[in-house]
């Protein structure tokens, strides 16, 4: 029996780099701003991230898809093994693809579920050279097109589109009310978020990134701001929900947009970073006691602590970098990090923040 022809894309750089590879994903062609994740695990609930929205993913572990794909929980209203319900980035780059893959919980192969999702990837690229390319020039625009596609010059920038809208509920969405009630943002969250305030008897509304508080009527105990792709300048209604939220001064937290959003509706500024931070190994320094976290982060946008009015202080810094983890207030129950303490995937060293906040409502 003669061997399958092998499908062949390549991912062109708006720099004009070209990295060829083998299809196994949808074969076709697509575009979006090209980042690099370095966590060794985790691809179900990275491509599952509503953050990665417009991006084409390039993993940077050698070897991806030997643990397959988990199944989905049709019927529960938060999926158990996915942080969303769909594949949010536009493509996914990586060096070796497995196609033999073993699980337990395991009932399909990563090329199976991207093929059911339409979504294009590539195998056999030096995800190393890549890596490298992004990290001295910064994020750039990429297309993955067929292998006998000329390059041209034209790229488009997903960051122009209206990307958080597309990830967020349009209507509220009611989960089961505990001790407190809360309402959370949606710019494009991710599902243990809910989860991480469920399994602590909060009850949550799920609310649009456009909310119009002044017209809601409930009491919330709380209000909490997710995760989310994108310029966090792009959406001036959530800057107004997040004032609100001020003005009721009720407990307020965000996490990763959430922070970015906070900054901005209190008066500060954030700025694009060359290459952001997508990992699950980004250590994060708490300022007041000094002790260092190990944080998953997925953004490629950071708060300017320079920027913060008077009130206003840095709460967590990179050690790294040094760039903002998290902000809060001197003297309101207002306060965000940059990181996931939600994990998934990732350390979960960080979910204290969950109670923290919990502790104020």
């Amino acid at each position: 029996m003669p061997e399958k022809e092998t499908k062949k894309l390549k991912l062109l750089l708006e720099d004009g780099s070209v990295f060829e590879g083998e299809s196994f994903g949808a074969y076709r062609e697509t575009e979006g701003e090209v980042v690099f994740a370095t966590a060794m695990v985790g691809y179900p609930e990275s491509l599952t991230d509503p953050s990665y929205n417009g991006q084409i993913l390039t993993l940077t572990y050698p070897l991806v898809g030997n643990y397959g794909v988990p199944p989905h929980t049709p019927g529960k209203e938060i999926e158990e093994f996915f942080e969303s319900k769909k594949i949010w980035p536009r493509g996914l780059i990586v060096s070796e693809y497995s196609k033999d893959f073993s699980h337990w919980e395991a009932t399909r192969s990563l090329a199976d579920w991207l093929k059911e999702h339409d979504i294009p990837a590539i195998t056999g690229i030096d995800t190393r050279a890549l890596t490298k390319k992004i990290r001295e020039h910064g994020v750039m625009l990429g297309k993955i097109v067929f292998a006998e596609t000329e390059t041209d010059d034209k790229f488009h920038d997903p960051n122009e589109d209206s990307l958080i809208p597309e990830t967020s509920v349009t209507d509220p969405v009611h989960f089961p009310a505990g001790k407190k009630h809360i309402a959370m943002v949606d710019t494009g969250i991710k599902n243990n978020i809910i989860r991480s305030f469920l399994k602590r008897d909060i009850g949550v509304t799920l609310v649009p990134w456009n909310h119009d508080f002044s017209k809601d009527s409930t009491e919330y105990d709380g209000y909490f701001f997710s995760n989310g792709p994108g310029d966090p300048m792009s959406v001036p209604k959530t800057h107004e929900a997040m004032r609100h939220a001020f003005r009721t001064e009720k407990p307020t937290y965000g996490i990763c947009m959430g922070s970015q959003i906070m900054a901005i509706a209190a008066g500060g500024k954030t700025y694009k970073m060359k290459y952001g931070h997508r990992s699950h190994n980004q250590p994060c320094i708490n300022l007041e006691t000094g002790r260092c976290y190990i944080t998953t982060q997925n953004h490629g946008y950071a708060v300017d602590g320079t920027s913060l009015p008077e009130g206003w202080e840095v709460w967590f810094e990179n050690a790294n970098d040094g760039t903002v983890e998290g902000i809060k207030h001197n003297s309101k129950p207002f306060a965000a990090v940059q990181f996931h303490p939600e994990a998934c995937s990732g350390p979960t060293d960080t979910e204290f923040i969950f109670d923290e906040f919990v502790g104020l409502l």
